[in-house]
């Protein structure tokens, strides 16, 4: 039987790894940095002169890795101060992925919280496949309102990888009065810094009903998101139930 030869490479045929323009690459380095703790949250990193020098390129190129870095809010730019890590606990930052905002009134982020659970818990496999565990892993359950005015028009139910949050308790929750997401940076060393949503419109079941003090069968905008660290690692996965007759959702898109 004659051999068959191996088909001839078409324009089709995977070649050798995409070229990566080298401030891309830079900018690769510096969060791989960033990913392995050298600057915590907050912590001003070194200069462009000294980032140059330290990788062996142009003050140029090490400035547009810094430019992305801060339209991508990894990094915050002050003006004769420095550049420093991103941080929720910057006014400008601290409320980026809470996107309701009252049709009047109140500035957005002006939310009132209260706390109704944490657990630790085995991770049953739809959440473990999304935060990528195992299924029964041990992975921590929080459960919260959100309060616009004294009424309640979140309710939270979040998922969080056991072995990052370690310790984590309801006290300690209760105690730290800013978002959850400063908190997590400060605490554990887990800094969100990129998010996915998936939304849409559900009926208050009989518990989220009694909760949210609405009817049973009220619209609800349900909000699924999926938060990411470094190396595009997720560590968090929420799902809130928005009353949304006196607020909306807003998103920018670019």
């Amino acid at each position: 039987m004659r051999q068959m030869s191996a088909p001839a490479p078409s324009a089709a045929s995977p070649a050798a790894p995409a070229f990566s323009p080298l401030y891309q690459q830079i900018k690769s380095l510096i969060i791989q940095r960033l990913q392995a703790g050298e600057w915590k949250a907050g912590e001003a990193i070194p200069s462009e002169q000294e980032l140059a020098a330290r990788f062996g390129v142009s003050q140029g190129t090490v400035r547009k890795a810094i430019d992305e870095m801060a339209a991508e809010k990894l990094v915050v730019r002050r003006q004769g101060k420095g550049t420093f890590v991103a941080t929720h606990a910057e006014q400008e930052v601290r409320y980026r992925f809470l996107r309701l905002v009252p049709d009047e009134g109140e500035a957005e982020g002006k939310l009132g919280r209260q706390l109704l659970d944490c657990q630790r818990q085995r991770a049953p496999a739809w959440i473990a496949k999304q935060l990528q565990m195992r299924a029964g892993d041990a992975m921590i359950e929080v459960r919260r309102l959100l309060h616009s005015k004294g009424r309640p028009i979140v309710l939270d139910d979040i998922w969080l990888p056991g072995a990052l949050f370690k310790g984590l308790t309801l006290e300690k929750l209760e105690q730290h009065r800013g978002p959850f997401y400063g908190f997590f940076e400060a605490e554990y060393g887990v800094h969100m810094i990129r998010a996915e949503e998936k939304i849409r419109a559900v009926a208050a079941d009989t518990e989220s009903a009694a909760l949210l003090d609405v009817p049973v069968g009220t619209p609800l905008l349900s909000v699924e998101r999926l938060s990411f660290t470094y190396g595009d690692r997720p560590v968090e996965l929420r799902r809130g139930l928005y009353h949304t007759e006196a607020h909306y959702y807003r998103n920018e898109l670019n």
